[in-house]
């Protein structure tokens, strides 16, 4: 019996470039990564304004490689910030379509990815799915609590390569994903470190609003009272204050550079005051896979790194040093994000995972 092969499209749409990806099953024949200028979208009053624009050069990358849309099986984009919904590939409904181009969804440049995938599936007559976005939500009921009644924690994180990372690493283990007890900590602009129990994440910080470890753009976690006292000295607008959490703060304030690379080349330079901030992140990192690894009742089968900052070795180094004890620690630098993508909806439709509904 011939087994039916899938032509699948992937796009991930991101704040400064705009990536695309042809899988023919697991081979990946094409790919593009448009960086994006300021001027780019100088004429754009929202994010939703930018979709001609990105869509046209998604176009320009299937011509330059031959690929009409109707020789595709299925369109997948990044997922954004819809509402909070489980793990796994879900097909791009009109629920989902309208919440993707809402007010806070639109926020983020991960949602045109599902917007994208819809239009070139609808012409088309093919399915469009998300795989994992970041507001996938496994939380437990004793996670969620805060603190203060009328402030639940929530799942925001890197789900797509976190579980995807999990999979492989599972994999590696000889089981499957769903049978493993792992603590993955995705490393890159934000970091998340995760529980993952049997399948689903069972805690995690919230990497994008001040949780967890700062990272290179993010504040992480931060003493209340002295945050109180910065919003209300006169000093800050909300704004400010809301950029120190999801892009100016962490290792770019401190050292006013966001990329590690740069920060380790002040490092050999002698500069101390760098090697100091860039301990300090892969501290912070390390105090939380102990609490993710507590969450597990320490009964962890592998701790995984993964993100850009697992290129480090010197970064990794510090924390395998911190967490050895608990468990092994497997280290997948980067973020394979397009074949993630690309595997979520062949899943779908090779009939090996039924496709959620949204």
């Amino acid at each position: 019996m011939e087994v039916r092969s899938f032509t699948v499209l992937a796009i991930n749409p991101g704040s400064t470039s705009t990536k695309t990806s042809i899988f023919k099953d697991e081979e990946e024949l094409a790919s593009s990564v448009i960086r994006h200028g300021r001027d780019d979208f100088a004429g754009c009053s929202n994010l939703l304004d930018q979709m001609d624009i990105r869509m046209a050069q998604v176009n320009r990358m299937l011509e330059e490689h031959s690929i009409q849309t109707n020789e595709l099986d299925a369109v997948v984009g990044r997922g954004g910030l819809i509402r909070p919904i489980s793990s796994g590939t879900y097909e791009v409904n009109e629920n989902m379509a309208a919440d993707l181009s809402t007010g806070w969804a639109s926020s983020h440049a991960s949602s045109l990815g599902g917007l994208m995938a819809r239009e070139i599936a609808v012409k088309n007559s093919i399915p469009a799915f998300i795989v994992d976005p970041v507001v996938v939500d496994e939380l437990e009921p004793i996670a969620r609590i805060s603190g203060i009644p009328g402030i639940k924690r929530r799942s925001i994180f890197h789900a797509l390569n976190a579980k995807s990372v999990a999979r492989l690493c599972a994999a590696e283990l000889g089981k499957r994903y769903e049978d493993c007890r792992l603590v993955v900590a995705h490393m890159g602009g934000g970091i998340s470190v995760g529980a993952h129990r049997y399948g689903r994440v069972i805690d995690v910080n919230d990497a994008l609003c001040g949780e967890g470890p700062f990272s290179p753009e993010r504040c992480g976690g931060l003493p209340v009272e002295q945050v109180v006292n910065l919003c209300f000295s006169g000093d800050y607008s909300k704004r400010d204050v809301t950029a120190f959490a999801t892009k100016t703060g962490g290792m770019a304030a401190y050292l006013g550079v966001c990329d590690l690379r740069v920060a380790e080349e002040m490092i050999a330079g002698g500069d101390d005051n760098a090697r100091l901030v860039v301990d300090a992140m892969a501290y912070q990192v390390s105090k939380e896979i102990g609490a993710m690894a507590s969450v597990l009742e320490f009964d962890v089968d592998r701790i995984a790194l993964t993100g850009g900052l697992a290129y480090s070795k010197r970064f990794t180094g510090i924390i395998e040093g911190s967490v050895g004890r608990i468990s092994g620690v497997s280290i997948y630098p980067g973020e394979d994000e397009m074949r993630a993508l690309a595997m979520g909806a062949l899943r779908v439709l090779r009939g090996e995972e039924k496709a959620a509904v949204y």
